[in-house]
């Protein structure tokens, strides 16, 4: 006899995730102080699709980032396209700005975002294989450093609004592509020196993308980066003037910020002005970004200077609980309507939508038939009142309406039960 094959249930992939109900309380609250702040500081909305061209971060995030060599999800279509699920927000943007001609309209344009992004990684707390990003993107204009304080400030006023507190914006500078590298070669001279204590991945940057030896988190390459020179004895009389400009900014508001000299991200397609913001005492950063003033260039459009930043969603929404906030549940319906018999329930199923006609929020259990089950589910949803339609009511054009408090009830004619809740909610 043939063995019968056992079913198993299926699960969401490795490192993605559900968001259920429950979750989007939550969810529901970040989208809300978004909302609030993006329209204050004037940003419009941009959505890109969620396939791009592989060939497309190869060239802007670069081949010799982590991102590129080891966490992009790759396949070839029918048609044989390479394409990448998104690993992250930017280049995107840019790529639809250049594709559509946006140089065009008002500059700088303030754009954002809100969606999911993919990068195969070990999955670890706030770090998923398929993420949520918000961001924002200032292109075009020009390169003054006021622009990287309009990105920075809506991130920590969202962040503010969310009830965070004790966060630090670390920022630096990694020059230009003029005095950059004059830095780099002085980083691989001292890091030459370590090539036996240093990881095995550093090793390999020190070839291919020296800056990155900064970003290294293995203990022993954290020990030997602090005595690397620093970038800001290297970097030209633009590069210098350019940061003292956006610190100046930076005070004149108080920001809470560090000087890291040894923060550069790990994307090619940064300039000048980096930075993270981290709630203090953790190592996770909530939001990071920079200036990017070659992308356009190196995706094939014209000169455009630019700047962005991007908050994690799950690790914000981790960190707010966390700190123990609790967002505000909405209201649930008032008014639960129950029903008996078969007629009834049609004739229910009809003054629910005039309620929603008339923007009365309602609940009802239409599954269930026994009067009991429906008055346990009106309990357990918090209802303050009850319209009972029973096979006598329904013929008679009448409703019961129920206190489920005090269990006081009177009839009143169905015609008149929008108005007459009215009166009572």
């Amino acid at each position: 006899m043939a063995k019968v094959k056992k079913l198993t249930s299926f699960q969401a992939p490795k490192g993605m995730h559900d968001l259920l109900p429950q979750d989007q309380v939550w969810w529901d609250k970040f989208r809300k102080e978004v909302k609030e702040v993006v329209e204050f500081y004037n940003f419009a909305r941009i959505d890109t699709p969620i396939l791009e061209d592989a060939a497309l971060f190869e060239r802007s995030v670069g081949e010799a980032t982590d991102i590129v060599e080891k966490q992009m999800f790759v396949f070839r279509t029918k048609g044989d396209d390479r394409l990448v699920l998104r690993p992250e927000g930017t280049a995107s943007v840019m790529r639809a700005y250049i594709q559509h001609g946006l140089s065009h309209m008002g500059q700088p344009l303030k754009l954002f975002y809100e969606g999911p992004l993919f990068r195969y990684e070990r999955p670890q707390a706030g770090r998923y294989r398929q993420f949520h990003q918000f961001g924002l993107e200032i292109l075009g204009g020009d390169d003054d450093p006021i622009y990287e304080v309009q990105v920075i400030v809506p991130i920590l006023r969202i962040l503010e609004s969310l009830k965070l507190k004790k966060m630090v914006v670390k920022v630096n500078t990694i020059g230009c592509k003029t005095c950059r590298p004059v830095y780099i070669k002085k980083l691989q001279d001292y890091y030459k020196g370590f090539t036996k204590q240093i990881c095995k991945d550093c090793n390999r940057r020190l070839h291919t993308n020296p800056l990155r030896l900064l970003d290294c988190k293995e203990p022993d390459c954290q020990k030997i980066k602090q005595g690397a020179p620093s970038i800001l004895d290297s970097i030209c009389s633009f590069c210098n003037k350019h940061f003292k400009s956006f610190l100046e900014y930076v005070e004149e508001l108080g920001l809470p910020y560090q000087l890291d000299v040894t923060l550069v991200r790990g994307l090619d397609y940064y300039n000048r002005t980096v930075f993270e913001v981290f709630i203090e005492g953790s190592d996770a950063a909530l939001a990071s970004g920079g200036r990017y003033d070659y992308l356009a260039e190196i995706l094939g459009g014209r000169s455009t200077p630019a700047v962005g930043g991007a908050i994690g969603i799950e690790r914000v929404l981790e960190a707010m609980k966390a700190s123990g906030m609790q967002p505000t549940v909405k209201n649930r319906a008032k008014i639960f309507l129950i029903y008996i018999g078969a007629l009834a329930k049609k004739r229910m199923l009809s003054l629910l939508e005039e309620f929603r006609k008339s923007n009365i929020h309602v609940s009802e259990s239409f599954g269930k038939n026994s009067l009991n089950a429906q008055l346990r589910s009106a309990n357990k949803d918090g209802a303050a009142l009850a319209l009972i339609l029973g096979q006598k009511e329904a013929f008679e054009g009448s409703v019961i309406i129920r206190d489920l408090k005090t269990g006081v009830q009177e009839t009143v004619p169905l015609k008149k039960i929008v108005v007459e809740i009215k009166k009572r909610i």
